[in-house]
């Protein structure tokens, strides 16, 4: 039976070696209030400015005309939103492809937006009660032929060009346009009170959290991209890695928004779908560098990790000359 060990004391164990007191808590303590103090001053002077919300109300207040441009054309299914294509509408205005590759195509209609009825027809009936005027107006519209509907808009559309602002409305020069000025004249104070906002987000959902259709209307107009054109954030102007304002934002996605700046993806009709293809390629080729002949040997015909590393190989050498001279 073999003896049994000594019980070595911490303190017995811990003789002769250096040490200095060290109070964990306290560290922590100090190292949160310095970070916190820091993170206080920074965000004082290096705040992002809180921008207000773009919204149909602003909109309708600040251009009035460009609003009443944009609701004649999604009446009439002539604007951007109306003939999108996929994911919106049936259409295929803005559908990318490259040869057999639709994307677009393959997923189908899953936000279905009807650009006459969900921005100008259904939030003007809402609007009807002690309206008389605007009730007979959508009924006379309503009631018409697709033919008469379309003269009083192509009309109407040409107008617009001549449009000037007359105290609040939108006026026109005379011309046979059915029910369509009062329609647009109404769509015009509903908008500026707030109420257009409103019933675009009217979902079945408790929270209203899809603001799909007042942005597909917003953008159709010339007043969102104006925005963003103020703001720096379109595409040209790198947006995609941009605060509002020229405050840096996304910074990792600078080599997304690389492929805009140059041909061919700055000028093609589908240049969004070919940054996909070359992004996925790439990613493609990062994940599978270790098994890409060539590719994989690059850490040996050019060790930069020997650079990173050479105090490492410094003392390995070292220690195989040791090793040898023994």
């Amino acid at each position: 039976m073999s003896a049994r060990r000594p019980k070595i004391d911490k303190a017995d164990y811990y003789r002769g070696i250096r040490m200095t007191p060290y109070d964990l808590v306290k560290e922590i303590a100090i190292a949160t209030l310095g970070v916190l103090v820091v993170v206080l001053i920074l965000s004082a002077v290096l705040i992002s400015p809180d921008v207000p919300s773009a919204t149909i109300q602003a909109w309708a207040k600040s251009d009035p005309v460009d609003f009443v441009t944009t609701a004649a054309s999604e009446l009439s299914s002539q604007s951007t939103t109306a003939q999108y294509g996929p994911p919106y509408t049936t259409g295929s205005g803005s559908v990318q492809s490259i040869g057999p590759i639709e994307p677009q195509v393959w997923a189908g209609v899953h936000v279905a937006v009807n650009a006459p009825l969900d921005f100008v027809l259904e939030p003007l009936a809402q609007s009807t009660v002690d309206d008389e005027t605007l009730a007979a107006a959508l009924t006379t519209f309503n009631e018409a032929s697709s033919a008469q509907q379309g003269k009083w808009l192509t009309a109407y559309n040409q107008a617009l060009g001549s449009a000037k602002l007359v105290d609040t409305e939108v006026s026109v020069p005379s011309g046979d346009y059915g029910p369509v000025p009062v329609l647009m004249s109404r769509l015009l104070t509903l908008a500026r009170s707030g109420g257009l906002d409103a019933l675009l987000l009217t979902s079945d959902h408790f929270y209203q959290t899809d603001y799909s259709k007042p942005l597909l209307f917003l953008s159709d107009g010339g007043y969102f991209p104006g925005l963003a054109q103020a703001q720096d954030l379109t595409g040209s102007q790198w947006g995609m890695m941009n605060e509002t304002g020229r405050y840096p934002g996304q910074a990792w996605l600078w080599l997304f928004t690389l492929w805009y700046q140059l041909p061919p993806f700055n000028s093609a009709s589908n240049g969004d779908l070919l940054v996909v293809v070359v992004m996925t390629i790439l990613s493609l080729g990062l994940l599978l560098v270790p098994f890409i002949p060539g590719v994989r040997d690059i850490p040996r015909w050019i060790p930069v990790h020997r650079l990173i590393w050479r105090e490492y190989y410094r003392s390995e050498n070292k220690n195989m000359h040791r090793g040898t001279t023994k």
